[in-house]
């Protein structure tokens, strides 16, 4: 028996209501691939645009991003706990490895953050990264797009970082970039272009004491050289007793208070366009663009209302007038 695909725009309204509780069948229609699936994903995307909400979605996007080991998910479950001792509702959005078997996330970070199950103003959901090492899946971006007009707080924790994944900051309103003392990530990140994208750069493991105050003070050298001395960095611990978690959930607020959100948020939906499009037509349809840059370059040139959904179908429509 075929289950019924659920209603788009119905969902909408739910979330457009601050309905947590839809969360669940939000995510489920968003990674459904089915023809159906995807058609009533593309009517609930647009009945969350700014277009019909009057307004940018009022959900803070946080992107967390590190490297394996360095205490996300520890840092993560603080975090969590601060975000609800104020009565701000969370979505995680925990992006592991895919399985090469199922297809679908590899480790479930669901059972690394230690959170209350009870708790209805609080949604984890673990997805799978899809097909590149260190991408976002089409999911992740509509999910955190979608649940934004719901929850308070929507947090996309990548499973580590590589090149690209300096793909959460197309996405996130603010990226915290988490790193741990004496271990090297500062070179590579530098090595890498790692060091432009944070917003706030987050050192793990305060409790360490000198070797933890040194990386900071590497770390400000560091964004000084880049030109970024504005860019906060903080010690905290998530070992019991916790410290710097306040003073960390303060600065993500700073950042968020001080940006542009529509600009930043239309360069996002016109970025998820585009990821949209590759993921259905890959490179070679990339090419049909002209390449990423004039793919880029062209969506600057329109129309800011527009939707995602429309955004990828003018996208499609070039690519085949090409």
């Amino acid at each position: 028996m075929t289950r019924a695909v659920a209603d788009g725009r119905e969902l909408a309204g739910r979330l457009r209501r601050r309905d947590v509780t839809v969360a669940p069948a939000v995510l489920n229609l968003l990674e459904s691939r089915t023809d159906d699936a995807r058609e009533q994903a593309r009517a609930l995307l647009r009945a969350v645009a700014p277009a019909e909400l009057g307004a940018e979605a009022g959900g803070h996007v946080v992107g967390i991003t590190g490297p394996p080991g360095v205490g996300k998910s520890s840092l993560l479950s603080r975090l969590i706990a601060e975000w609800r001792a104020h009565q701000r509702s969370v979505a995680v959005l925990a992006v592991d490895p895919t399985s090469r078997r199922s297809g679908g996330a590899l480790l479930g970070d669901r059972a690394r953050i230690d959170v209350d199950p009870a708790d209805r103003d609080l949604f984890i959901r673990s997805n799978a990264a899809g097909n590149r090492l260190g991408g976002l899946a089409p999911a992740t971006r509509a999910g955190a797009a979608a649940l934004a007009a719901a929850f308070d707080v929507v947090v996309i924790e990548t499973v580590g970082v590589g090149q690209s994944e300096t793909e959460v900051a197309d996405v996130a309103d603010t990226v915290a970039v988490i790193v741990q003392p004496a271990s090297g990530d500062i070179l590579q990140f530098l090595k890498a272009g790692i060091m432009e994208i944070p917003d706030v750069l987050v050192v793990t493991k305060a409790d360490l004491g000198r070797i933890a105050s040194r990386a900071v003070i590497d770390l400000e050298s560091a964004l000084r050289a880049l030109g970024s001395a504005d860019t906060p960095v903080l010690a905290v611990s998530s070992a019991s007793p916790p410290s710097g978690i306040a003073e960390l959930v303060a600065a993500l607020d700073r950042h968020r208070a001080g940006l542009d959100l529509s600009q930043r948020r239309l360069q996002s939906r016109r970025l998820h366009a585009l990821a949209d499009f590759v993921a259905e037509y890959g490179e070679h349809g990339l090419r049909s663009l002209g390449g990423r840059r004039e793919a880029e370059r062209w969506l600057a040139e329109q129309e800011p209302g527009l939707d995602v959904p429309t955004l990828a179908d003018a996208l499609e429509r070039r690519a085949e007038g090409a």
